[in-house]
Parts: structure tokens; sequence; C-alpha cells
């Protein structure tokens, strides 16, 4: 295989693991609060605590977990294969059990909520660092990466284009029942998938005292975390608050499989768009243009009352085709980022653990701080006032625009820096 080719058959086994990841998450991080809140009547703040503590904890775990996937891999694929097994047992059990609580009221629902999510994180992170660090390792530079990238975020796609679809056609049981599938599929398919030859000569080399916060005295991934961490925090508000501003401010809730279909379709089909345009223009000023194009869309999304389907449908196309560039083209910055510090084939486990980490503390960030403002602003969902709908408009659409600008210019100002040389 040469230094930027990748076979359809290796992009496939490596990125198959993807799919029932973003297949799992968007029941774990996008409908569980208006599950629980809406139909199990959880208070918003109460919630908002647990999503907090349970999400910085997990946060916390996965630079350990990065470390952990260094040792692994340089042990061999049957190790590697081993932990994702485990981990995939693990991310199962707390799945089946956070959909189905066997307890009732709002304090045994909060208690064996937050039991289960870290259950369930513990095997998701696990996965997901092993797999990103998995796909680092096989090299190639920023075009190879941006298409291993590429093949894992859009089999991604392929699967939280189902999870979005699927509990709102055939309800949670089903749902459940392919995410588990799915993940049976991918582990086999993982055991086929590419594993880079000098990774175990590497992994045996390598300095097992070699501390966590090794990343941190790389200046160009502080300067791409700080980047990566604005960006999500962006990303992370929306997600959170989409199931109420959709049927709250726009009354709309029969079609929450639409816009969601919609918002993962278009990101699907404008990712190998976006592999080839940071091929082209560079991976730095095309992330900076899809930052630009989520911005100018998804403003229009304040404008939005009860009864704009069209509207908010073309809006989630929009902020939809503009996700492609999130998807493919961070990662494959950080590999390089990696590589030019001479970390390659020991150390990539150490990054993806921090950047994992930032994504899981967006997430925290977003429930933890957005749920309980919202209710102190008079949100309440399913009866919710004129100024509380206003507050919601807010949160949902305008402030990730501000914050989204703000990454955008971080990322300008850090061009010298993160442009390959």
């Amino acid at each position: 295989m040469s230094a930027t080719t990748v076979r359809a058959w290796d992009g496939l086994c490596y990125g198959a693991l993807g799919a029932p990841l973003a297949f799992v998450a968007l029941p774990l991080y996008l409908l569980l609060p208006g599950h629980y809140a809406a139909q199990l009547g959880v208070p918003l703040a109460g919630l908002g605590a647990v999503l907090l503590a349970t999400r910085v904890a997990d946060a916390l775990v996965d630079p350990w977990l990065g470390r952990l996937a260094d040792r692994v891999l340089g042990t061999g694929r049957r190790a590697a294969l081993g932990l994702a097994g485990g981990a995939a047992l693990l991310l199962g059990a707390g799945f089946v059990a956070l959909y189905f609580p066997p307890v009732q009221g709002a304090g045994p629902l909060l208690a064996w909520c937050a039991a289960a999510l870290v259950l369930t994180y513990a095997g998701y992170s696990a996965l997901g660092v092993l797999h990103q660090a998995w796909g680092t390792r096989l090299g190639g530079g920023l075009a190879a990466q941006s298409r291993w990238a590429g093949w894992r975020e859009g089999l991604a796609l392929a699967g939280v284009i189902a999870g979005s679809v699927l509990p709102g056609l055939a309800g949670m049981v089903v749902t459940v029942a392919a995410g588990l599938s799915l993940l049976a599929l991918a582990l086999a398919a993982l055991s086929g998938a590419p594993f880079h030859a000098s990774t175990a000569a590497a992994g045996a080399a390598d300095d097992t005292g070699t501390p966590w916060t090794l990343p941190w005295h790389n200046r160009a991934f502080r300067r791409l975390f700080a980047v990566f961490v604005a960006n999500g925090v962006a990303s992370a508000i929306p997600a959170t608050l989409l199931l109420f501003f959709v049927r709250d401010r726009l009354q709309l809730p029969a079609l929450e499989p639409l816009f969601l279909g919609s918002y993962f379709t278009a990101a699907a089909l404008g990712l190998p768009l976006w592999v080839r345009a940071a091929a082209r223009f560079g991976a730095l000023r095309s992330w900076g243009a899809g930052m630009l194009l989520a911005v100018a869309v998804f403003a229009w999304a304040l404008r939005l009352g009860p009864g704009d389907a069209a509207a908010f449908t073309a809006v989630c196309v929009g902020c939809g085709l503009a996700l492609g560039a999130e998807l493919a083209i961070p990662g494959a910055m950080l590999a390089e980022v990696i590589r030019r510090a001479g970390h390659g084939q020991r150390h990539e486990g150490r990054y993806i653990g921090w950047w994992h980490a930032a994504t899981k503390l967006n997430l925290a960030l977003a429930a933890g701080l957005a749920l309980p403002a919202l209710q102190a602003a008079g949100y309440r969902p399913g009866a919710a006032s004129a100024a509380g709908l206003d507050a919601l408009a807010l949160a949902y659409a305008g402030l990730p625009c501000l914050i989204k600008l703000a990454a955008a210019g971080l990322l300008w100002r850090s061009r010298q820096l993160l442009e390959p040389r």
C-alpha cells in the first residue's frame, strides 16, 4: 500500500466500527436528555447535573485509555481485538440498561441513569480511543489519513443516519437490538483490517513510563486542541438542545426523523467533497470554510417558529454539509501534528485520549450548563413560556454561532503553526 492509497476493502474493514459507535452515540448523547426529561419526567436541573458529572468523569478517564491503547496496540493485533471485545460487552450492557430502567420516580431514575451511563461510557470510550489510534498508526501522511478518517466517519454517518430514524420508526427495543448487531458485525470486520506491520516492534520499544501529559509539550497540539474544543462546544450545545427546539419552538415532534436524517445524509454526501477540498486547498482552509458555512446557515434557525418545517429542513441540510468538514479534517490534522512531533507509531493513543476527552467535556458543559440555565430562564419542556422559548432559541442557535466564529478566528491565527510544512 502506498503512502496515499487506501484500498476500499481495507477502508471498509477498518471503518466499519464507526457505524455502531455512531449508531449508539446518537441515542446516548442526543436523544437521552429528551427521553429522560420529556418521557420519564426527570427534572432538567437534576438531569443536567447527572450528565455533567458522568461526562466529566468519562472525559478524565480518556487520557488513561489513550495510554492503554498505545500499550495494547504495541502488543499486537490479538491484544487489540481482545480489548475491543471487552469494551463492546460493557457498551452493550450499559446501553440496554440505560433505555430500559426497572425503576420509577425522579430520584431512582437519576441514580439508575448515572450508573448506566458510567458503564456505557466506559465501553464506548475504550472502543473509540482504540479505533482512532488504530487508524492513526496506519500512517501515510495527511492525504492517506484524510482517507482513513473518511472511511471511519463515512461509515459512522451511515450508522448515525440509521440511529436517527430507527427510534421514531421502530421504537427503542428494535433500535437497541440493531445497535448490538451492528457492533458484533463491526468487530468481525475489524479483525480483518490493516494493522501496521511495525506496530508490535514499536510498542516493544515504547517507553511505558512516558507520561499522559506528553501531548501538552507539543505547541502545535495545544493550539489545535484549543480550536477543536471551541468548535466542539459550538456543536455540543445544539446537539443537546435539538429535540427541545423541535418539539417546543417548532412544534414538529413528528418530523424529528426527517430533520435528523436530512442532517446526517447531507453530511455523508458532503464528506468526500471535504476530503477532496482538503487535498486541493489545504486542511486548515477547508476546515475554516466549513465553520463559516455552518454559521451562515445555522444563524437562520434564530428566525424560525412553529410550523417552519421546510426552512428547518434546509438549515439541517446546510449544516450537515458543513459537518462533513468537521468529521474528515480535524482528525487528519491531529495525525499530522503527531507525525511532525516524531511521536508516530508510539504515542498516538496518548494524543487521542486527550482528543476524546475534549469531546466529552464539550458535551458535559453543554448539558450541565445549558439545561439548568434554560430552566432558570423559564423554559419547561412541553409547557414553555414565550420568554422561555426565546431563551431556547438563543441558546440553541445564537450562542453556538458566536462560539464557532471564535473557533474559526483562532484556527486562522494558528495557520503558520498548523499548516503542514
